[in-house]
């Protein structure tokens, strides 16, 4: 386990040592993949996909499992079609973590199209401020670079194990300006930047436990869901609106998607709360179904007396 801190991880000599020189191969790697055409860079992800779909078998299990419960409707064929183009995404999106880090600003605002993005500024007319609500899509980290490289934004940082890929994504995560805050900070630095009219970029789609969450419905299946979107937009003056980041395999490109303010937030009753934005978070998912992360133990925390759903 990373030891948690409460600042983001800075570079120090000890990334140096041998423990992390194949997490430096691979880097270097990712290096020269970013100085590839898109185009080129999914091909090989293709390949990539392929073989995590037949030696990954524990993940393989947990993207048909979430599917099957989430959409009993579809057939195990389906089920079985969903998760394996939900790969195909999946390795595309993790080759194009080095262009977030390393490709010229100007690649990047080519490779990502906003919509609805004028919906922020209306509201920041209106004198209030914008949480957009994200969850884990494969282009989640195109959406904050996206959001970014058009306004002043702040955000929660979990921290990984490996530590240099930890300093690595928290390089890229802030890349464009960024205020990103570790959980061990706390809301209230990220609160003070939103009521001063940055972007709240919030991830809200987590399993943090029985402890910190509670049960509400997502997709017709009880997931311990955190509470706090309600009360965060009170707290904020905010207008929540869904966001996701769809990657369009044909023209390499990311579509980030700003659907429209979610209309009231409960901040008295928290199930109902948990609700509404599992309910928004269910609008972003079916832009592209096949990209949210259906590998993730979604369902992991169980209410009281319930089984696990993976065996």
């Amino acid at each position: 386990m990373v030891a948690q801190s409460k600042t983001l991880p800075v570079f120090s000599v000890q990334l140096l040592h041998p423990r992390y020189w194949l997490t430096w191969l691979m880097l270097g790697i990712f290096y020269l993949f970013s100085w590839l055409p898109v185009a080129v860079i999914d091909v090989f992800a293709e390949g990539l996909a392929a073989l995590a779909w037949r030696k990954n078998k524990k993940r393989v299990h947990y993207a048909c499992v979430n599917l099957a419960l989430c959409f009993p409707e579809k057939t195990p064929e389906q089920i079985a079609q969903l998760a394996r183009r939900h790969f195909s995404y999946q390795m595309k999106s993790v080759l194009h973590y080095g262009l977030i880090w390393w490709a010229p600003k100007w690649r990047l605002q080519n490779m990502v199209r906003l919509q609805g993005v004028e919906q922020i500024d209306a509201i920041h007319a209106e004198g209030k401020q914008v949480i957009a609500l994200t969850s884990h899509s494969v282009g989640l980290e195109f959406a904050v670079t996206a959001l970014s490289l058009r306004y002043p934004c702040s955000g929660l940082y979990k921290a990984m194990k490996n530590c240099l890929i930890d300093w690595l994504v928290a390089k890229g995560r802030t890349r464009f300006g960024v205020n990103a805050y570790t959980r061990e900070q706390g809301f209230r630095p990220l609160i003070r930047d939103t009521r001063k009219g940055r972007v709240m970029i919030y991830l809200a789609d987590e399993d943090l436990g029985a402890d910190r969450c509670v049960f509400a419905p997502f997709f017709g299946v009880q997931k311990a869901t955190i509470p706090v979107l309600g009360r965060l937009a009170k707290q904020c003056r905010a207008q929540v609106l869904p966001c996701v980041s769809c990657y369009d395999a044909a023209q390499h490109k990311y579509i980030v998607k700003l659907l429209p303010a979610i209309a009231e937030l409960d901040v008295d009753d928290d199930v109902i709360a948990a609700t509404q934005m599992n309910q928004a978070i269910e609008q972003t998912v079916r832009e592209c179904l096949a990209q949210y992360f259906w590998t993730l133990r979604l369902f992991k925390t169980r209410p009281p007396g319930e089984a696990s759903v993976y065996g």
